[in-house]
């Protein structure tokens, strides 16, 4: 049996390159429950139906920083397994609501990578992940610099 490998190193990412990640996570109310309980989110548009069905969409919106939470979670095989840390995530847009019962996948762009200045051992990659929902809709971007580790060390 083949070992899982998590993460890619420096070297295997290519600016343009676009990664169609493998995971996805249907949301269901109780994940949304639970987020807005754990993070103290009790606005009435993520836990009330009655009160959502009276508003802009008619029903429960999934909390935007669980969005965001999954989306990052699922590039983590493929962007930061072998991540030293994410240097600072930017641009972040909400671009469509979710709603309970819609599955979240993720894609990223590699946009830039360079050399670590200060250590050798390690670079900066630059990507955009975008969230969709299972109809293809884009429902979230952002953009991120993560110091990877290198493989062969220069």
């Amino acid at each position: 049996m083949k070992q899982s490998v998590l993460g890619l190193y420096f070297e295997d990412f290519e600016v343009g390159e676009e990664i169609k990640h493998a995971l996805s996570k249907t949301v269901f109310e109780s994940d949304n429950n639970f987020f807005s309980l754990l993070t103290m989110n009790h606005h009435p548009v993520h836990t009330n139906v009655d009160y959502a069905s009276h508003n802009q969409h008619g029903q429960l919106l999934v909390v935007g920083t669980l969005v965001f939470s999954l989306v990052v979670g699922m590039t983590v095989p493929d962007i930061s397994g072998k991540a030293i840390a994410n240097l600072g995530y930017e641009n972040i847009k909400h671009l469509a609501p979710t709603f309970v019962g819609d599955t979240l996948y993720a894609r990223t762009k590699i946009l830039d990578k360079r050399e670590s200045k200060s250590k050798n051992d390690r670079g900066i990659i630059y990507v955009e992940t975008i969230g969709y929902n299972q109809r293809g809709e884009d429902v979230i971007s952002f953009r991120r610099n993560v110091l990877v580790k290198k493989q062969n060390l220069s």
